[in-house]
């Protein structure tokens, strides 16, 4: 009984700091404020995750939930990517947070090279075979991430009004570029 109260705290907290962080930022969000919006102490936080890098970066797992690219006819591969990414970006603050402490907290930006890494590097090589997909993949975390810091964090107009449409009218050319060009 014991073990299942401490995973619903653990799960409590990583919620909470979710939230937290996707609120208020990395540098703003603190172990005592996370601690109070699960209603514990705030040595239990740092009993289940040790310091707050280490409770971001828990907080901060995230899944790309790469569509099988290679099912996607060659000629729509950049519009459906950034449809995809799109997607990803509007339906889930963990990752909008994780970019917004990216910019500033170091531990942030290993983590948001590490998931781009471990899940778009893997998905465009499985696509375009191993060589060059690093750089595809970097091409492609250019322009992926370069309008999300101006969609979601900068709300840069006229970016953030943009239509979805018209979004991948732009970026697609450009993502089915970085995929099947040279």
């Amino acid at each position: 009984m014991a073990e299942r109260k401490g995973d619903r705290t653990r799960a409590a907290i990583l919620a909470a700091a979710r939230e937290r962080f996707a609120a208020d930022g990395y540098e703003r969000a603190t172990i005592r404020a996370i601690a109070a919006d699960v209603a514990i102490d705030p040595a239990m936080v740092m009993r289940y995750y040790g310091n707050k890098e280490k409770l971001f970066a828990a907080a901060a797992e995230f899944d790309l939930r790469l569509p099988d690219l290679s099912a996607v006819p060659r000629d729509e591969l950049g519009a459906r990517l950034i449809g995809h990414f799109l997607d990803r970006w509007e339906d889930d603050e963990t990752l909008k947070a994780l970019l917004r402490a990216s910019v500033t907290n170091e531990a942030a930006a290993e983590r948001m090279r590490q998931l781009f890494a471990a899940q778009l590097g893997p998905a465009i090589a499985k696509l375009t075979g191993p060589d060059g997909a690093p750089s595809r993949a970097a091409l492609v975390a250019t322009q992926t991430l370069g309008f999300a810091l101006c969609r979601y964090v900068l709300a840069l107009e006229p970016i953030v009004q943009m239509p979805r449409a018209t979004v991948i009218a732009w970026l697609g050319p450009t993502l089915q570029q970085y995929l099947t060009g040279p």
